[in-house]
């Protein structure tokens, strides 16, 4: 393993009157600066940047990278997250002159080709969902969770219904509850039941004439098919209610159930996560959003429309819909993940689509099933692409916890799993680890985590062992960030 501590940082590399770049001699007058500014504007000395060539500085900066862990370097089990692996064919695909060289303010004439991709992109994910309008604007799946309630708000308010609530289990991504604030709704969370899914009688409690959604992520964040979903359907829309359902966790359902069939009427996907386009460091991000009919009218636009000219030959234009809330964003969405998803779907085909999801619920019940005898799973005796394990007992008996088991993974190569979420499962360890992985990677980690448990519980404490930085104040650094540069003294 590289010696972590070698790696200087800049002020330490610095020496007086080396530069990255020569300038040439000035070939007019000096001018004295406090002929141009006034003299108090000006500092009494040069600031304390460090001194450096060029080598210097990219040395620096390629040894720190590859302290980084990523998906091309290390497996990255994020459960909720799905962190896998991104071919590198879609990223060229995406890089093609004419593709990533075109203007948004081209004409349509000189964008046809990439009209027909985003359409034709516009019509793969209606399928996916089994809902037949899209708008591809949302940058991220948070704002395509906003732009739905958004969109479920206008079309309340074009039927003069005054529904103020949004419903949600306990277990939902937080974004759930922030989005819905955001919307102008009020949040109502369902208390966690005993088996991981939604409490029927619960959720009759809380729907009436003032609820306008209901969000559900469906597998749930437990790694759960809700088995009563169709239910739970009937239950919102008996009172004129609608269902969003967070795509979150599609990758788990997708070519083998559609949403629109179980009775969602709005949801969002995670380009960047379940079509493959990169994902980490915040971004970037896509997060179209996929509705019913009669809601389709109210989508941020442009949506992208074909028509057929007189000559019978076909044409691709940007249409903004009859009642459409506006634009949540610049231009037509994020173009370059689009693509990239584009081509994943192109990629697989329909039945590649459906093999990758068995893949991913093939690798989460096995990863599930050999570590059940250190990690148990408190819900569910299957899984989707995604469990939720506990180190309730591990933190009982000797004092572990899933903050040390995840701080120890580091020092063995592998990235933590999701910890303490969701907050209905005590000492949570959330993985997934996507089907891109090997039996081998499974098989290493498992091996990793299973050493780990028999260790000394003080050594775990202090883990990781192995990194320039062990256990950085977490609270620390939310509550009092550094947000400027200092010269290291």
């Amino acid at each position: 393993m590289r010696n972590r501590q070698a790696i200087r940082s800049l002020q330490d590399l610095s020496h007086a009157g080396r530069r990255g770049t020569c300038f040439p001699l000035a070939d007019v007058p000096p001018v004295a600066l406090t002929d141009i500014l006034p003299a108090a504007q000006l500092a009494d000395t040069s600031p304390a940047l460090p001194e450096l060539t060029e080598g210097d500085v990219v040395r620096h900066f390629v040894n720190l990278s590859t302290l980084n862990m990523s998906v091309d370097t290390h497996f990255y089990p994020l459960g909720s997250c799905t962190m896998k692996y991104n071919p590198k064919r879609h990223e060229r695909l995406a890089k093609l002159p004419g593709i990533v060289d075109l203007h948004p303010y081209q004409i349509d004439d000189d964008s046809q080709g990439m009209l027909k991709l985003l359409y034709e992109m516009q019509e793969m994910l209606a399928e996916i969902a089994g809902l037949p309008a899209v708008s591809l604007q949302p940058a991220a799946g948070a704002q395509g969770e906003l732009t739905a309630l958004l969109t479920a708000a206008a079309y309340f308010r074009d039927r003069g219904e005054q529904r103020t609530k949004v419903v949600f289990p306990a277990s939902a991504h937080g974004t759930n509850p922030a989005s819905a604030a955001i919307a102008g709704f009020d949040c109502v969370e369902l208390a966690g039941s005993a088996d991981g899914f939604v409490d029927l009688e619960d959720l009759k409690r809380h729907v009436d004439a003032d609820t306008a959604v209901f969000m559900i992520t469906n597998p749930n964040t437990l790694g759960l098919f809700e088995k009563d979903i169709t239910t739970i359907s009937k239950i919102l829309h008996d009172v004129g209610g609608l269902v969003y359902i967070d795509g979150a966790n599609l990758n788990a359902i997708m070519g083998i159930s559609r949403p629109g069939d179980f009775g969602g009427d709005m949801m969002h996907f995670n380009v960047h996560k379940t079509f493959t386009g990169p994902h980490g460091a915040g971004g970037p991000g896509s997060g179209p959003i996929a509705v019913r009919a009669d809601l389709a009218p109210y989508l941020p636009g442009p949506v992208i429309s074909r028509q057929t000219n007189s000559d019978g030959t076909l044409y691709y234009t940007w249409t903004t819909p009859e009642k459409s809330i506006g634009r949540v964003r610049s231009y037509f969405g994020n173009i370059g993940i689009l693509i990239r998803g584009y081509c994943y779907l192109r990629t697989l085909g329909s039945a590649g689509v459906t093999r990758a999801a068995e893949q991913a619920i093939l690798n989460a019940n096995y990863l599930r099933a050999i570590l059940s005898d250190i990690l148990p799973t408190p819900h569910g005796e299957r899984c989707l692409h995604e469990f939720v394990a506990s180190a309730k007992t591990l933190k009982d008996e000797r004092g572990i916890s899933a903050m040390d088991i995840a701080k120890r993974l580091l020092d063995y190569g592998f990235h933590a799993p999701t910890v303490y979420f969701p907050l209905v499962v005590p000492e949570a360890l959330m993985m997934e680890p996507t089907e891109t992985e090997s039996k081998e990677t499974l098989d290493a980690f498992s091996a990793a985590l299973h050493e780990i448990v028999n260790e000394d519980a003080e050594f775990l404490h202090q883990a990781p062992h192995s990194l320039s930085v062990s256990r950085p104040d977490d609270v620390a650094a939310a509550r009092k960030p550094v947000l400027s540069w200092s010269a290291v003294k």
